[in-house]
């Protein structure tokens, strides 16, 4: 039985709880006794003490079963294999695990590999029957229990009221703690790589060479940093260069200059490139764009190039630049219009000298937001980029960046033990560090300096 299936039969049990409470509640009230709560209230809670602590234990097997499961299948493991290092034992449980799980691995796994599978299989589905019975033992045992606890003095709503308020709590940190395990899950798989990969080699390295072999082997391929961010770095700026006076002059006109109509027709069409999917930019890209730049231009342009990936990226993001600044531009109080205008201003110098200075710090922000989309941008350079990672400056050839490599290192059978599928992780955490920090400069440069105008 999976997880899904029996997260499914828990709320089927709650739902017939609830109805337990709810009846016994009633039953209650009819002798004349006036409740605390409302029915309703009591058959929550009865549902809330039969479903929580089987939820509860769930999660504790979730979160501590296969550490466990490792643990027991170590102590089973023959002296020669358990003494190995931390490394050696962690790529070898890795690979019992994938085998356990009847995925494949590379090489031919041996004969203690297999035991050692077999018997984490028997453990984990042992461990899985284990749980189940403690939770329909947990589930009966909270429904009688708070089955017989209902009577007028007991303040359901109080109770229930309390256990809505910690779930709430519990779910504005969601963000916070999906950020969080994210980043401990980067972190941990990049600490692995690091351990066959310098960091110094790693983030100062022009080389990027990684050569493909068995897992466990070490001093293979070259893992250079500086290839693949210049390449992000080149075409994030051409699509910046493409997008930021494009979305700026668009929000310009919309805010200052376009009649009410043309505004409620054109601003909706410019915000529908954004719900565009990113692969149909990458094929456009791929199949228009590039050969266009060729004919136009005149000159030996590949068609997967840093040009033809940055020019289209660029498009994509011209809607997030034009609305945010666009909103930021019409947030201004005409007050600060009318006063420039009367004293003899015209519109555009009006616009270059009163508005834009008192919208700049937003529109600051919106263009580093649109620089963070941009550099963490997959699908439109996998298929336009190219796949060239090679340290130049030439814009009409092709480049590869972090999103790009991250992709191949991952496509195909990995066992996630070898330094080349690990540097996925490492090239991962290094793209979140620089989007994080772009999105962090915005919205200082937004509070520090946006000002309030009443």
């Amino acid at each position: 039985m999976n997880n899904l299936a029996l997260i499914a039969i828990l709320l089927i049990v709650m739902a017939l709880a609830y109805q337990v409470g709810l009846t016994r509640s009633r039953t209650v009230a009819t002798d004349g006794v006036r409740l605390h709560s409302r029915p309703g209230y009591y058959g929550m809670l009865v549902a809330l003490w039969c479903g929580l602590p089987a939820f509860a234990l769930f999660l504790l097997w979730s979160l501590a079963g296969t550490s466990l499961v490792e643990l027991l299948v170590v102590r089973q493991l023959p002296p020669e294999i358990a003494t190995l290092g931390e490394r050696e034992l962690s790529t070898f449980l890795r690979r019992v695990s994938a085998l356990a799980a009847d995925r494949a691995v590379s090489g031919t796994p041996s004969e203690t590999e297999l035991a050692a599978a077999a018997h984490m299989a028997s453990l984990q589905t042992l461990g899985r029957m284990i749980t189940i019975a403690a939770m329909a033992v947990a589930a009966v045992a909270g429904l009688v229990l708070a089955r017989g606890r209902i009577s007028p003095q007991l303040r359901a709503r109080n109770q229930v009221e309390r256990v809505i308020t910690i779930a709430l709590a519990l779910c504005s940190g969601v963000a916070i703690l999906t950020t969080v395990g994210i980043v401990l899950s980067m972190v941990g798989e990049a600490m692995n790589f690091f351990r066959f990969i310098s960091p110094a080699e790693f983030f100062f390295g022009t080389t990027w060479n990684p050569r493909f072999s068995t897992s466990g082997d070490t001093g293979q391929g070259e893992f250079g940093l500086l290839p693949l961010l210049w390449g992000t770095l080149m075409v994030s700026a051409i699509a910046l260069l493409v997008a930021v006076p494009l979305g700026l002059m668009t929000a310009i006109y919309m805010a200052e200059y376009a009649p009410a109509w043309l505004r409620n027709v054109a601003k909706p069409v410019i915000e529908v490139l954004a719900g565009i999917p990113t692969i149909v930019y990458g094929f456009f890209a791929l199949i228009v764009i590039g050969p266009f730049l060729g004919d136009l231009v005149g000159i030996s342009i590949r068609t997967t190039s840093a040009l033809t990936a940055g020019l289209v990226m660029g498009i994509m993001i011209i809607p997030f630049v034009s609305s945010l600044s666009d909103d930021i531009i019409t947030q201004v109080p005409k007050a600060l219009r009318d006063g420039a205008l009367g004293l003899g201003a015209t519109k555009s110098e009006t616009i270059r000298q009163v508005v834009l200075p008192a919208a700049l710090p937003g529109i600051v922000g919106a263009f580093l937001l649109a620089a963070s989309r941009a550099i963490g941008e997959t699908m439109i350079v996998v298929l336009a980029a190219g796949n060239n990672p090679v340290l130049h400056a030439n814009p009409f050839e092709a480049v590869s960046t972090i999103t790009v490599t991250i992709v191949n290192q991952l496509t195909g059978d990995m066992d996630f033990a070898s330094p080349q599928s690990l540097v996925a992780f490492a090239l991962g955490l290094t793209l979140f560090v620089i989007t994080l920090g772009l999105n962090v400069i915005a919205l200082v440069v937004v509070r520090r300096y946006r000002q309030q105008y009443e």
